[in-house]
């Protein structure tokens, strides 16, 4: 028997080796890898960091601006939850300092004639069209390399992220200190990925939250008797649909420019010129439709193809999404119905479900 044990421990060793040997070949080899095992880590580093969110209000040597904005972190999660039906777990009960202005970079990449993405495979969320990094040096290493191989690129900071309820997600220094407005948007946004997400399926999972973090943030400051605020969440509403009607048609021309095969100087022309008249539009705000965005600042941004897929992800057919709203009359029922169509639809087209159950609701 003792030499049966012996086996078993010689072969477990050489298992745990083999296994050890495999990891650490992976993460030398793949950046996927890398990337997922440095999110695990800062994911820790921040839970290290973490305390409950009515302990750092007290805390009077943080900036006054962010106790404020954790107190209405605070209402906001509970309001979304009974007001909203979104599902946050325990998400944003704890305040985390990231220590530093940017938790994290975002890279997209297109290519110059084609506006598909390139996309970046995970566990649990799937193929997506971005990659973040956590180290400057890493996301601009990795933007040079995407432009020598001949993307379009465009490189963005992120104040906030979700575990999709996997993890308790904490309130990041690097969220709080923005506006009201801006503060309650970003927890009911990311609240709604916890509560609806579907892989692969970037475009929908960022507008439904997008969506319900807008109108979410205005109901909840309208709740509260702030018709400023409710009215300023409104209004920027109305304007990322009006971007969305904007980057749609946008792509549409790029679409067709890319289909008619012209490549070297004459799409070089074709592709300025339309860029041109794009960033015309948008330094017009839009020919005076905007409400809250200034569109001086918008057209002063790069614009190529990775920057209108990246414009686009968050606005794709956020009209649809309205519509849902005015057919149920709540913001609670319209994601309580889209929530309820999706479930046991793996595979579908989310957009084709919002619009089966918009049918329903003519019907």
């Amino acid at each position: 028997m003792a030499g049966v044990w012996r086996r078993i421990r010689r072969v477990g060793g050489w298992v745990a080796f083999g296994i050890s040997a495999l990891v650490l070949l992976a993460v030398a080899v793949s950046p996927d890898v890398r990337f997922v095992l440095r999110a695990g880590w800062e994911q820790a580093r921040l839970v290290s960091r973490r305390r409950p969110l009515a302990e750092a209000m007290a805390d009077t040597t943080l900036p006054a601006a962010w106790r404020r904005n954790m107190a209405f972190v605070i209402d906001a999660r509970t309001w979304a939850d009974t007001a909203l039906g979104l599902t946050p777990g325990s998400s944003y009960t704890s305040f985390a300092d990231v220590g530093r202005d940017t938790l994290v970079l975002v890279l997209s990449a297109a290519p110059k004639n084609s506006l598909d993405p390139y996309r970046w495979w995970f566990p649990i969320v799937g193929y997506v069209p971005y990659h973040g990094y956590f180290s400057l040096a890493r996301a601009a290493a990795a933007e040079r390399d995407f432009e020598a191989r001949g993307f379009d690129t465009v490189l963005r900071p992120a104040a906030a992220f979700s575990t999709l309820g996997w993890f308790s997600d904490p309130l990041l220094s690097t969220t709080v200190r923005g506006a009201p407005v801006s503060v309650v948007e970003t927890v009911i946004h990311e609240m709604a990925h916890a509560t609806l997400y579907v892989p692969n399926a970037t475009p929908f999972d960022e507008s439904f939250a997008s969506f319900v973090g807008l109108r979410g943030a205005e109901a909840f400051f309208r709740a509260r008797g702030d018709t400023a605020a409710a009215a300023w969440a409104a209004g920027v509403w109305r304007d990322e649909i009006r971007l969305g009607g904007f980057y749609a048609a946008l792509v549409d021309t790029l679409r067709t420019l890319y289909a008619s095969g012209i490549a070297g100087a004459a799409l070089d022309s074709a592709r300025a010129l339309h860029f041109g008249t794009a960033r015309g539009r948008l330094a017009s705000g839009l020919d005076g439709t905007l409400e809250r965005y200034q569109g001086v600042r918008l057209a002063a941004r790069t614009l190529n193809n990775a920057t209108v897929v990246g414009g686009t992800i968050y606005r794709t057919h956020l009209d649809l999404f309205q519509a849902l709203y005015e057919r149920t009359g709540s913001l609670r029922e319209a994601v309580a119905r889209l929530r309820d169509a999706m479930r046991g639809r793996q595979g579908a087209d989310p957009y084709g479900v919002l619009r089966e159950v918009l049918r329903r609701l003519d019907a």
